[in-house]
């Protein structure tokens, strides 16, 4: 029984990676048999792809930590202010009458015309990168949060203060745990998403970065387009790993929401 259950998860990515694979191979094998100027440049091969990835791997791992790394900061600062948020906000109407609106406002900026402004005032890369990260990731995470916070039924939380719970009993009794699977749905959404922050912001000016080397292998040229690819696959690479360790996170933290005691609750 459980080993069906896992191979019931685990099928759907697997086969997603296939399908992503023929479809990179056939695009490349494509543009090749139709004679399309630098296309097989452009669009190289995975195998061709994977046979120069060792002479790269040390680049692409110090590289690549250096992007996980500020884009981890930045997330977890992000995450802590739109926690903060999310329950000022559900404590007092008033006070998520007048914040919400400043929040969603804020969301109105574009990254990519904020990043500039940002490391033009800082005048330092990481920090910046870490700004950003955080900037993209308080959102969600409040947003996601407070409509946890608020999902609570009211007459359990009369039920508590009827017994003369204090608030923050309440809070950490009853609505920080409902609040959990919403907290999470944040998290997920923003991890990625802080990844790409701190790329941006390599794409500016820093010295250091899997985006540094992107885009300095993507203006020199043919010759250095293995490379310009490998980035591109560890900048996704980067999305797809801080997604499964927050989703990780969550089932060990939530483990009491039905997805996960389906496939854990049959002990036998």
């Amino acid at each position: 029984m459980r080993n069906a259950v896992l191979v019931s998860r685990l099928a759907p990515p697997f086969l997603w990676v296939i399908g992503i694979l023929v479809v990179w191979q056939l695009v490349s094998w494509l543009l090749l048999f139709f004679d399309v100027p630098l296309a097989q440049s452009k669009i190289p091969y995975l195998h061709e792809l994977a046979a120069v990835l060792p002479g790269y791997m040390s680049v692409l791992l110090s590289e690549g930590l250096a992007t996980f790394s500020n884009a981890a900061y930045g997330f977890l600062l992000g995450a802590l202010a739109g926690v903060i948020l999310a329950v000022v906000m559900s404590a007092s109407k008033w006070m998520e009458l007048l914040s919400f609106p400043y929040a969603v406002a804020s969301q109105m900026i574009p990254i990519l015309g904020l990043a500039p402004i940002v490391y033009g005032i800082v005048q330092d890369a990481q920090l910046s990168r870490i700004i950003i990260a955080a900037y993209i990731t308080f959102f969600p995470v409040a947003l996601n949060m407070l409509r946890g916070l608020n999902s609570v039924d009211p007459t359990a939380v009369e039920l508590m203060y009827s017994y003369a719970a204090k608030p923050w009993h309440v809070y950490w009794k009853l609505k920080l745990p409902a609040s959990l699977p919403g907290l999470f749905s944040g998290l997920k959404i923003a991890a990625p998403l802080a990844v790409t922050g701190a790329i941006l912001v390599e794409l500016m000016g820093a010295t250091k970065g899997i985006g540094v080397i992107m885009l300095r292998n993507l203006y020199y040229g043919p010759s250095h387009n293995y490379l310009f690819w490998l980035t591109v696959l560890v900048a996704a690479l980067l999305g797809i790993v801080s997604y499964v360790v927050i989703s990780l996170i969550e089932r060990w933290v939530t483990s009491w929401q039905p997805e996960f005691r389906e496939s854990g609750g049959d002990s036998q």
